[in-house]
């Protein structure tokens, strides 16, 4: 808790949205400034400075300014700034969102590797749930503010706590049909689904779309193909059961036709809401 500490004592290093460099310095004097402020030795400056240039592969960019460089190569000079600091914590304010699809990947992987290496702790705010499960150790879900779920990427994944929870993490996100329990199973879209919940009466089941199987047999929940998504290995069937969306991830070898076609589930696959 570092609530009642002026801010240079908080040992905090802020990698922002926006790389917030100072226009009219180089590089080096951009990784510097912090440390300079603070009355550090120049030598251990530059010992620092040089230090974080070679780990981030900016090195060859020292004498740049920052507008001579791409938005990668600032994101580097932004998350280099915060290394020299050598902190308690690294804040991360939604660092890639400026970046394009290409990029954001590479520097999420960099990223990744950089936090490993220095070990240091790292909070990571992002709207990107692709990046909280790439790089989390733990993801807190937050839906305005209140606190949704707390846990492991795998834990966040496989037992969403709430509808919100399932519908965020996952690509695509996991379905919810509306749907009843009774004594002899889960009834949706005229399809029963064995499962032992205690619950009676109705609910909202979510179904991962790579949870869910075509069949050719015509038996098993019918669906209206609408669009079908080419992802190379993989495909995204998006269709309809009565007025309810629904999306089905297949293998790219597996038949599909437009028109009606029929699915089926495993019970344990569904999720109770």
């Amino acid at each position: 808790v570092v609530n009642d500490l002026e801010p240079a004592d908080r040992n905090i290093a802020m990698v922002f949205q926006n790389y917030a460099l100072y226009p009219h310095m180089t590089v080096r004097k951009n990784l510097a400034y912090g440390l300079k402020n603070r009355g550090t030795p120049k030598a251990e400056i530059d010992r620092k400075v040089d230090e974080a240039a070679t780990l981030l592969q900016i090195a060859e960019y020292l004498d740049r300014k920052p507008s001579q460089l791409s938005g990668g190569q600032r994101q580097r000079v932004a998350m280099g700034r915060a290394i020299v600091r050598d902190p308690a914590i690294f804040l991360f304010d939604e660092p890639l969102s400026n970046l394009d699809a290409k990029l954001r990947n590479q520097m999420r992987l960099e990223i990744k590797k950089l936090q490993r290496r220095l070990g240091t702790a790292a909070i990571y705010v992002t709207h990107d749930q692709v990046e909280a499960m790439t790089l989390a150790d733990r993801i807190v879900v937050l839906n305005h503010g209140r606190v949704e779920q707390i846990g492991t990427p795998a834990d966040v994944y496989a037992n969403p706590a709430s509808t919100f929870v399932a519908s965020f993490i996952g690509a695509p996100p996991m379905n919810l049909l509306p749907a009843e329990v009774s004594d002899s199973g889960i009834h949706v879209g005229g399809y029963v689904a064995p499962h032992a919940s205690s619950h009676r009466g109705p609910v909202t089941i979510g179904l991962r779309p790579e949870r869910a199987h075509l069949n050719g047999s015509g038996a098993g929940i019918h669906v209206d193909v609408g669009v079908v998504e080419e992802l190379g290995a993989q495909r995204l069937i998006h269709g309809r059961i009565g007025e309810h969306e629904l999306t089905i991830a297949q293998d790219a070898e597996q038949p599909v036709r437009e028109g009606r076609m029929s699915f089926d589930f495993r019970g344990e696959d569904l999720h109770l809401f």
